[in-house]
């Protein structure tokens, strides 16, 4: 990655930040909002989901991953490895969450591994080619970029509307979303 593109992601990583700081005061309703949108969503029963603990501003998808439950779908959540893809795990009732080195609450790695089918995905900001600007570790990338190597997986973005931006900086590694949810709706991005 050159040092223009890393100079522009971390400008465009305070910029956004601060953004969804201010959406997600705006929009208290956003997880029964995008829980609404439940049925647009190409998941059908059974299908394992990913999910993730949102942190601070970050779009909460647990009314929608609650839904997708309803709705007959299994859910894991990720584990950090670091420099390595994410590794996804089926929570276990009555068991207390790990914390990350980045605070973030996520499964205990004893719990029983899963290959979900979609991932639900967290972001700062995202563009109309479907390019979302992470935390700057790769970690979602690196999972997508090893999942399609072997199968088919859907990434849906999970984010207010008030996130997109005109253009996301990207380079070679930085994997596309197939999708995004928003307080607004459901929406696919074109592959070219």
């Amino acid at each position: 990655m050159t040092s223009s593109i890393i100079a522009e992601k971390n400008e465009l990583r305070g910029k956004a930040r601060a953004k969804r700081a201010d959406l997600a005061r705006g929009c208290t309703d956003f997880g029964e909002r995008i829980a609404a949108f439940t049925d647009t969503l190409p998941v059908s029963a059974g299908t394992m989901v990913s999910g993730y603990v949102a942190m601070g501003e970050e779009a909460d998808p647990s009314l929608l991953i609650e839904a997708l439950k309803a709705r007959g779908c299994e859910v894991c959540y990720p584990r950090v490895h670091k420099g390595q893809p994410l590794t996804f795990h089926v929570p276990v009732p009555g068991e207390h969450w790990m914390r990350s080195g980045f605070g973030v609450q996520e499964p205990r790695p004893d719990w029983p591994r899963a290959n979900p089918k979609v991932l639900l995905v967290p972001l700062l900001a995202f563009d109309a080619q479907g390019y979302r600007l992470g935390y700057g570790g790769g970690y979602y990338d690196r999972t997508l970029a090893h999942f399609r190597a072997e199968r088919e997986i859907t990434a849906i973005g999970i984010a207010y509307a008030g996130q997109e931006v005109e253009r996301v900086p990207r380079d070679a590694r930085d994997e596309r979303l197939d999708a995004v949810v928003t307080e607004q709706g459901f929406r696919r991005f074109c592959r070219a």
